[in-house]
């Protein structure tokens, strides 16, 4: 199906999904030095739902793009159109680019970096991972949506085919906003107060979830989106099931920068839009902007 597959963003998800392809495929994680070095050296271990040591290809960037390859875009969402212009030139008609990330409008963002030199998909997971040293992930399964079209069976299928549960939606859209009320209520609140996801199905917190919910709910529906009755609840019953470290929690705990903008940050934009008000989103967001500009003061002390 493909003769190459990049992971481009190689953290937490994007190793693990590296990982499983690599049994199959020919595949080069690309990500940061440290872990980029780990893994040539002493392979990338797997642990969780998978326990295994994984010998594959790494490197700190994409040096030339083959025929029939397929890019799964695994980076923070901010670098999205850094990633993507960086290898621009390389680009091929038949390079597909599965954009695999958290977040509002990220394909649209890599769409423009790309500008109509590849084809473009957009995928949600629903797995779980965690990166906390360089050549080592824990891992929890979880099921992958990519939309449909006429691209979308050739990466299903070699998902599936390296274990990676994965199935077409044709209704990605409301998929994607469905994702973006769990992220908006799990990634901040773990953050915060730096507890695993299942921690903060207190019910002194029930209050703030359900607002943070209700708030995704109203501007969701104004941008014509629909959504399920009970949607509060059924979060509460999801979140009660995750016992990992959420991406933005692993981020303040490392001192980076976090996905704010493209999750709690993307509905307060778009409600202000619409002139709905989100005052629980917009102080939710204020709170990470603040855990970051503390991380960033305090590593240049």
């Amino acid at each position: 199906m493909f003769d190459k597959i990049f992971i481009l963003g190689a953290g937490a998800i994007g190793s693990v999904v590296g990982a499983l392809l690599s049994k199959k495929n020919d595949v080069t994680l690309v990500g940061k030095r440290a872990h980029v070095e780990a893994v040539k050296s002493g392979g990338l271990s797997v642990s969780g739902d998978v326990n295994e040591t994984f010998q594959l290809q790494a490197d700190t960037q994409i040096r030339e793009i083959p025929r029939e390859t397929l890019i799964i875009l695994t980076t923070k969402a901010y670098d999205s159109e850094n990633a993507m212009r960086g290898i621009s030139k390389l680009l091929r008609e038949d390079t597909v680019v599965l954009v695999l990330q958290n977040g509002l409008g990220n394909e649209e963002v890599v769409k423009r970096a790309v500008n109509g030199k590849a084809k473009v998909l957009r995928g949600i997971t629903n797995m779980a991972a965690e990166f906390f040293e360089a050549g080592q992930v824990k891992y929890w399964h979880g099921k992958t949506f990519i939309e449909k079209n006429v691209t979308s069976g050739d990466v299903e299928g070699v998902m599936n085919g390296s274990g990676l549960e994965t199935s077409q939606s044709g209704d990605i859209r409301n998929m994607i906003w469905g994702k973006v009320a769990v992220n908006s209520v799990v990634n901040p609140l773990t953050a915060i107060f730096r507890v695993k996801d299942n921690e903060i199905i207190a019910k002194t917190l029930a209050a703030v979830r359900h607002q943070i919910v209700r708030e995704c709910i109203n501007v969701g529906k104004a941008e014509g989106l629909t959504f399920r009755k009970n949607l509060e609840k059924e979060i509460d019953e999801e979140i009660a099931e995750y016992t990992n470290f959420s991406s933005m929690c692993q981020d303040i705990m490392k001192g980076n920068k976090t996905e704010i903008d493209f999750l709690n940050g993307k509905i307060v934009e778009l409600a202000g839009k619409h002139h709905i008000s989100t005052p629980i989103n917009e102080t939710i967001v204020s709170f990470i902007k603040f855990l970051e500009e503390n991380n960033e003061l305090s590593g240049q002390n």
